[in-house]
């Protein structure tokens, strides 16, 4: 999953970036209402915006607004003081999925992030099944024929986005987009060696990952 954070207090979003990160996450920051409205039009890859109010340049809501317009369903989790009650209203009003009040705990906000994200994906259950294999989206654990498969946490990454495009072909600009956060680059030869580790792992039993050269790849089920 990719997240996109504004928050323009520093403290703040490290906490939320080491947090969703060590989930498993690639989570980008923007500390002010113009960034986060620049990265939105520009990169349709996220999977969550968290976003909050009080940011300076451009205020939050009219993040929101302005998101909402270009027909962007992008699930939105609003941060917000505690006692700006208007604000959370004009927020659900605008569109926003839901809201937490600062402050918060982390392990209630990854909650829901997971849940807001299960949504946007149109899932009723955090499982994903393919053949023998299931990925728990929430518990972020993968297992073949209910037997746990020991994964990192890229390999996670990479796996998630797989399984989600299952049968269909995922090239590695799309990989490396949803594996990377801005500043932190992730080559096309590294994601050569995690789909190369990802196989020796998963790929027991009917299941592959297909390569097409020159195109990216594809998990797909061996015909019986």
């Amino acid at each position: 999953m990719r997240i996109l954070i504004a928050e323009d207090d520093q403290v703040l979003a490290d906490g939320l970036l080491r947090a969703l990160r060590s989930a498993g996450a690639a989570v980008d920051h923007v500390a002010s209402g113009t960034e986060a409205d620049a990265a939105l039009m520009t990169n349709t890859e996220f999977d969550l915006l968290i976003l909050d109010l009080g940011l300076p340049k451009m205020h939050g809501l009219e993040v929101l607004k302005k998101l909402r317009a270009r027909g962007s369903s992008l699930p939105v989790l609003i941060l917000t003081a505690a006692d700006s009650v208007d604000e959370r209203v004009k927020g659900l009003d605008y569109g926003a999925d839901d809201y937490m009040a600062k402050p918060f705990s982390l392990q209630e906000l990854e909650a829901r992030v997971r849940a807001l994200i299960r949504r946007g994906m149109g899932a009723t259950s955090s499982s994903i099944k393919h053949g023998p294999l299931t990925y728990d989206q929430a518990g972020r654990v993968a297992t073949i024929d209910g037997k746990m498969v020991e994964l990192s946490a890229r390999e996670l990454g990479l796996l998630e986005v797989l399984l989600q495009r299952a049968g269909r072909l995922v090239s590695k600009d799309q990989l490396v987009e949803r594996l990377c956060e801005w500043g932190e680059e992730v080559s096309n030869n590294a994601i050569e060696v995690y789909i190369h580790r990802l196989r020796k792992k998963i790929e027991k039993g009917p299941i592959r990952i297909a390569t097409v050269r020159g195109l990216g790849y594809c998990l797909e089920k061996i015909p019986s």
